[in-house]
């Protein structure tokens, strides 16, 4: 069922559509070195095909990364040049490029930058992470998105209605819902889709008897288990990952539920969800709820010594209550000051009323000296400055008046005017 012109390309209509970068590039023929960048099953390896055009005019050729090396690009590069000297050009499609080490893609470099051969690379990775800078900069860049759910509908129903290379001569009866349910569990896959459908058709056609429909039941049975969209450490990860984190900060707990669900559904660790739930708690909570963090430590206990499936539900109640706790980045931003003002002013000597005064001779040289300890008196206070002279006066942490720091904002203006008026 691959398209074996642009118009029946399902998807993309952005690249593809009239006027669109890609349909304009296949309709002059001028095809520079580019990369569709994508994921599974949205039609990469078929555009690509399709723009290299005329096999009288170009010839293109296909390797996969994960199996090709030095050896067949050179043995592609030295085809292509005698293919030159006749006219005739080479496309050298790539998939999955990024599996290509630095050596690999700087060995490509030279080849493409003459024209030897018209490079087209497909990558499910952010090429800005996995291809190097200089055949970057000697490629442009088409972003795919997933096939919606009415595009797959179209392409199913053209499979079924297909005759000559689709499910036409031997599909049964299908259910609407039976479609819907398989364009919902590809998730924008259009080879997900084709090999579910088949999968379904054939578990009819092996049952007994006359008279069966593709129905949803047939279906979940042709899928098993669904296989999220997710992994360690690519951008899958790092996209959820940052919607539970905006989602918790947003103190919306459904949205959170929701991508912590979704992580561990996928096989995440659920210690990388603690992690990040103590970071959270500091980070975007801290003072305003202050059992944030400790509930956060107390959920990556119950993960350790309860162990999945069981932690789940800690897990879930620390979620929860992060997401519903008053928001404040004020200590993170606090010390992040801190930090920045060290970095900036080095180390000023440490004022004498605040140094260590174990000797005779130090306490004579003034360390300690006028030093009061806030509990002698009557509030626990004292107005006296702590830092460095040449920090005098300046200001890191800012509470704001909201949650449990509301308190502390009170307190510690009221703690700065007495320090002020006692300059």
């Amino acid at each position: 069922m691959r398209p074996r012109h642009l118009d029946e390309v399902v998807g993309q209509r952005e690249l593809i559509g009239p006027g669109a970068p890609l349909r304009v590039l296949a309709e002059t023929g001028v095809l520079p070195s580019l990369l569709l960048w994508g994921p599974p099953g949205c039609g990469k390896t078929t555009l690509a095909q399709l723009l290299a055009g005329d096999p009288a005019r170009a010839r293109f050729v296909a390797l996969s990364a994960v199996v090709a090396g030095l050896k067949d690009v050179r043995a592609v590069v030295e085809q292509a040049a005698h293919e030159a000297r006749a006219g005739r050009r080479t496309v050298l499609f790539l998939d999955e490029i990024h599996r290509f080490n630095r050596s690999q893609q700087d060995a490509l470099l030279p080849h493409v930058e003459r024209g030897t051969v018209t490079l087209i690379g497909a990558t499910t990775e952010n090429p800005s992470f996995e291809v190097i800078t200089p055949l970057l900069s000697r490629c442009r860049v088409f972003v795919l998105q997933p096939l919606t759910r009415e595009d797959l509908l179209l392409l199913l129903r053209r499979t079924l209605g297909d005759g000559e290379r689709g499910l036409a001569k031997q599909a049964p009866a299908v259910q609407e819902d039976a479609l819907l349910a398989i364009a919902e569990v590809a998730e924008g896959d259009a080879r997900r889709a084709l090999g579910l459908l088949e999968a379904a058709v054939d578990l009819i056609r092996g049952r007994d008897g006359e008279g069966h429909s593709l129905d949803v039941e047939t279906v979940r049975a042709a899928a098993g288990q669904r296989l999220l969209v997710h992994d360690r450490n690519r951008d899958a990860h790092y996209d959820v990952v940052s919607a539970f984190i905006k989602s918790l900060r947003a103190s919306d707990p459904d949205a959170a539920l929701y991508w912590g669900a979704r992580m561990l559904e996928a096989g995440e660790d659920p210690r990388f969800l603690t992690r990040r739930l103590m970071i959270f708690a500091s980070e975007d909570i801290g003072n305003a709820e202050p059992q944030a963090l400790p509930l956060a430590l107390a959920a990556a206990q119950a993960v350790e010594r309860v162990g999945m499936p069981e932690a789940r539900i800690p897990l879930g109640q620390a979620i929860a209550f992060l997401a519903c706790a008053p928001k404040s980045n004020a200590c993170h931003r606090a010390f992040d000051a801190a930090l920045d003002t060290v970095r900036r002013t080095g180390s000023p000597p440490v004022p004498l009323h605040l140094r260590n005064a174990p000797t005779a001779l130090l306490r004579e040289l003034g360390h300690g000296r006028d030093y009061r300890s806030p509990h002698a008196t009557a509030d626990s206070f004292v107005a006296a400055e702590n830092l460095p002279e040449a920090l005098r006066g300046s200001r890191f942490y800012e509470p704001k008046e909201v949650g449990a720091e509301a308190v502390i904002a009170q307190r510690v203006a009221d703690w700065r005017r007495r320090r002020e008026a006692d300059e």
